[in-house]
Formats: C-alpha cells, sequence, structure tokens
C-alpha cells in the first residue's frame, strides 16, 4: 500500500488553532499522562506524528480522536508546550464539518465491524448538537425552564432576570439549570451570594448553551449563534462582570467567546471560587463551622485548573471554613487527574467516562 506524505494537515491545524506539530519530537511525555490512553489506537503522540506525515484519514476514521478528554495533560508535560486538545479539536471540527454533516456517517466511519463504536459515537454527538440547535441546551427541554432550580430557593432573590443594576450576571448553564441533580449548584451559590448582600441576576429563559458541548462536538460553527445571542443579551444588561459556576463556561466565556468575536467582552468574567474568595476575603462573607467537620479535599477541574490558572482561590476559601482539615490529593493542581467528564466524553463512550472517575474517586478516597 502507497502512503503519500502531506504537509496540508500540519498546514491546517497551525492556521486553525496555532499549533506547529513539527515541533514533536516524540518524547511520548504527553501519552503518558492522558487518563485515555489505554482506549486509544493512537496515542496522542501518534496523533502528532500522523500530522506530522499529512495522514489525515488515518486520524479522521478513526475513534482516538473523539475519546480524548480535552483535560490538557498532554501540554502540561509538553517540552514544547504543544497541545494534543487542540489538534484534536481542529480534527474534529473538520471531521464534522467536512464529512459527517456534509456527507453523511459512511464519509466518517464506513459499515465495517471495527467501525461500530466510531459510527455509533459519532452519530451520538451529531443527535448532540442537533438537540442543542433545537432548544439551546442539552438536555432538549423548553429552555423556557431555566430557573425551575430557583423554585425551591426559601427566598426568591429580586432582579433574578434582567436587572441591570446587579453587580453580577450569573450564567448558570445547562447542567445546573436543566438537570434536577444538579440544582443544588445554583442554588447553593444564590443563597451564599443572599447571605453575602451581592445584587446578581441572570438571563432566564434568555440564556442558551455557551457552545462548550458544541466545541466539543465539532460543531463550534453551529455554535457560533448562540454565542454572540449571549453575549449581547450580556451586554445589553450592562452589568460590570459574568460569573460562572461550571468551569467549561468559564472556560468558553473568558477564552473562546473573545476569540471568535475578535474583540473584548467589555465585560469580566470570572468564576464562582474567585467571588467566593473575594467575599471572605473583604469580610463580606462569614464561614462558621459547618455540621459536618474533618478532612476535605479539593478537585481541579481542567477547563478551571490547569486550562485557567485558577487554583489558589478554591483552596483559600477551604481553609478559612472552621473545623475543615484541608488535604491534597496525590496529583493535584495543574498535575490534577482528570475526571474523566470533558470532551463529550460522556456522549461518545459512557463507560470509558466511568475508568477514568474511577481512579480519580479512589485518589480522593
Amino acid at each position: 500500500m502507497a502512503i503519500t506524505l502531506s504537509t496540508e494537515l500540519s498546514k491546517l491545524i497551525r492556521e486553525e488553532c496555532g499549533e506547529n506539530v513539527y515541533l514533536c519530537y516524540q518524547c511520548e511525555r504527553c501519552s503518558s499522562g492522558c487518563p485515555t490512553v489505554p482506549a486509544m489506537r493512537y496515542r496522542p503522540a501518534q496523533m502528532m506524528r500522523l500530522a506530522q506525515f499529512g495522514l489525515e484519514d488515518m486520524l479522521a476514521s478513526d475513534a482516538s480522536i473523539w475519546r480524548c478528554v480535552g483535560c490538557d495533560n498532554c501540554t502540561q508535560h509538553c517540552p514544547h508546550d504543544l497541545s494534543v486538545r487542540r489538534l484534536v479539536e481542529t480534527m474534529r471540527q473538520h471531521v464534522m464539518q467536512e464529512r459527517y454533516l456534509a456527507k453523511g456517517v459512511d464519509a466518517v466511519a464506513p459499515l465495517t465491524g471495527e467501525n461500530e463504536a466510531l459510527r455509533t459515537g459519532v452519530q451520538a454527538l451529531g443527535m448532540l448538537g442537533e438537540r442543542i440547535g433545537t432548544y439551546h441546551n442539552v438536555s432538549g427541554e423548553d429552555n423556557a425552564a431555566r430557573l425551575a432550580w430557583s423554585d425551591n430557593l426559601e427566598k426568591k432573590p429580586e432582579g433574578l432576570v434582567g436587572d441591570s443594576e446587579a453587580e453580577l450576571a450569573y450564567f448558570v448553564g445547562c447542567v445546573s439549570a436543566m438537570f434536577p441533580m444538579s440544582y443544588a449548584i445554583p442554588q447553593s451559590f444564590a443563597t451564599v451570594l443572599g447571605r453575602a448582600g451581592v445584587r446578581f441576576t441572570t438571563l432566564g429563559s434568555d440564556e442558551e448553551c455557551c457552545g462548550f458541548p458544541l466545541l466539543m462536538a465539532g460543531q463550534l460553527k453551529q455554535a457560533d449563534p448562540m454565542i454572540r445571542h449571549n453575549v449581547e443579551r450580556v451586554r445589553a444588561l450592562g452589568v460590570p462582570r459574568l460569573v460562572t459556576t461550571c468551569p467549561s463556561c468559564y472556560h468558553m466565556w473568558h477564552h473562546t467567546y473573545p476569540e471568535i468575536l475578535g474583540e473584548p467582552l467589555g465585560f469580566e468574567v470570572v468564576h464562582a471560587t474567585q467571588v467566593l474568595a473575594e467575599l471572605v476575603t473583604v469580610g463580606r462573607l462569614e464561614l462558621v463551622e459547618p455540621k459536618r467537620t474533618g478532612v476535605v479535599t479539593y478537585h481541579d477541574p481542567c477547563d478551571l485548573g490547569r486550562k485557567s490558572g485558577i487554583f489558589d482561590e478554591p483552596r483559600e476559601v477551604l481553609r478559612r471554613v472552621p473545623g475543615y482539615t484541608f488535604v491534597e490529593m496525590q496529583q493535584s493542581r495543574e498535575h490534577a487527574l482528570c475526571c474523566g467528564g470533558g470532551g463529550n466524553l460522556e456522549t461518545f463512550d459512557a463507560g470509558l467516562v466511568q475508568e477514568v472517575a474511577a481512579q480519580r474517586i479512589a485518589q480522593a478516597a
């Protein structure tokens, strides 16, 4: 079989995400730090090698690029700060836009036994994109239900929707807003802000998916209208700061949105842990001993820690809680092990997520 080498793929990757694949000299450090590498046919270093040789079809027609969790542990280990995650994102956009959405699943994975997992996974990601495009959230429910979590609040805050005088605009995110098992996140954050006397507001049913699931599903192009909608709505409010509790929402707003718009957002984007640390430091929030005391630890979400550099604020808050003894896990901060929840892996290969999560849970225990 003749193999034709080409530089076109490396040019595409450099144009799309700025990564120079020719800097990789196959030290394999990226592969050693990858939490899903046992499930990959092509290890992260091999993906770089295939890109160097321009073997696009080998990358595009294999499940390896979809089993990346996007944790950027590869970059942390790389001597040249190369990100296999960025290469993967570029390949996913290319495969989804040029092959699956344009020509169907057979253009990605021909109907053979070894491609069954790839076909099933890519089709599931395509359906995820359709669901978000139709309903503007990942759950596929009526987007008007985004404030259902607030119904059980002891006291519903004034100005919960569209308050232009608020200090903060709280971008709740699809998971916290649409899934009852996660309602405790916005409920707790809203309660804490209320105790601290912080005036905050939300977009209510005007909030749409941040676009992160579409980014990782190779459908960033389809996320563009929602991204611009969200920014326009927050700008219209005129609030000085936007806060998220979801690390992935934060990553999109802080990193991806300005890149897509090509201009500053016009307001500050912060994460909830940063807000809490500020409130505690200036004395607006008093922390008392909780009902359950003892040893606690903290998991650094990849999008918040390794990819955004927010490490100290959550630890500062935990250390100020009376009755807590804070300890670090075996792998923490920039070396934290991924929980397995990123990269749309739950949609593509749910079983693999459980394997990665079990490793992190064991470290916490």
